[in-house]
């Protein structure tokens, strides 16, 4: 599933707990502390190396301040009125919202050939991974401005489903997301570490895999435009 496409140099990510030589990298905005400390708490004693690393991490960065995104525990679009009239098939995902589902990669496969037509961007991520922490209001965002003509779908991988769930009610999206507790899913995509973002066309073929965080959401509006809708780079989601 993963050869033959587009991908980007690997920045950023991170490897799962008991593997990761620093749990974030490349970050210019500190992690939201209270929900790092409760979510990890939840997950320490089934990620005790993860736990310490990122922890002491959270406390490091949370006296900084910035002005710029990955406040993850902050406000979010209003998803009702921004997806309101979704076709079908996006509208069934928008009602799976923060939903964890039983995965594998068959499940994936037949979700993504199930919505007949539409392009798919499938984010790849874990709580306890800050790059993918940091990216998660750039996908908010994204997927409020596109999940009318796009299909946006989470794989939350090598995660504590307690964790995940936490993190969710912090940062809520409007899309469900697969679990990928052995990581097979990541690892079929191409994926190197986390987060991974996973572009198909409406055809359901997977033609770039991104594997450095959407920090901009510039950046993530131009790779749904040139490689989900294939309208090239830049211009405005609907």
């Amino acid at each position: 599933m993963g050869q033959g496409i587009g991908t980007r140099k690997p920045g950023g990510l991170v490897s799962p707990p008991g593997a990761l030589s620093s749990p974030i990298r490349n970050r210019t905005h500190g992690p939201n502390v209270r929900i790092v400390i409760k979510e990890l708490i939840k997950a320490g004693r089934q990620f005790p190396i993860c736990l310490a690393l990122v922890l002491s991490a959270a406390l490091a960065a949370g006296g900084c301040g910035a002005a710029s995104g990955g406040d993850y525990g902050g406000r979010h679009p209003d998803y009702a009125k921004a997806l309101a009239g979704s076709p079908a098939a996006l509208a069934a995902l928008h009602k799976q919202a923060d939903q964890l589902l039983p995965a594998g990669s068959e499940a994936l496969d037949k979700r993504i050939a199930a919505l007949h037509g539409y392009p798919a961007v499938v984010n790849v991520w874990a709580s306890w991974c800050g790059p993918c922490r940091f990216e998660f209001p750039t996908l908010q965002k994204g997927a409020a401005a596109y999940g009318k003509r796009v299909a946006f779908i989470g794989v939350n991988s090598q995660d504590s489903d307690d964790a995940a769930k936490t993190f969710l009610e912090e940062a809520p999206v409007p899309y469900p997301s697969y679990t990928d507790g052995d990581g097979g899913i990541a690892d079929e995509l191409g994926a190197r570490g986390l987060p991974a973002t996973a572009f198909y066309d409406r055809h359901g073929k997977l033609v770039f895999l991104e594997q450095k965080p959407y920090t901009h959401e510039a950046e993530l509006r131009a790779d749904i435009e040139r490689y989900a809708l294939g309208e090239g780079s830049g211009g405005e989601g609907g």
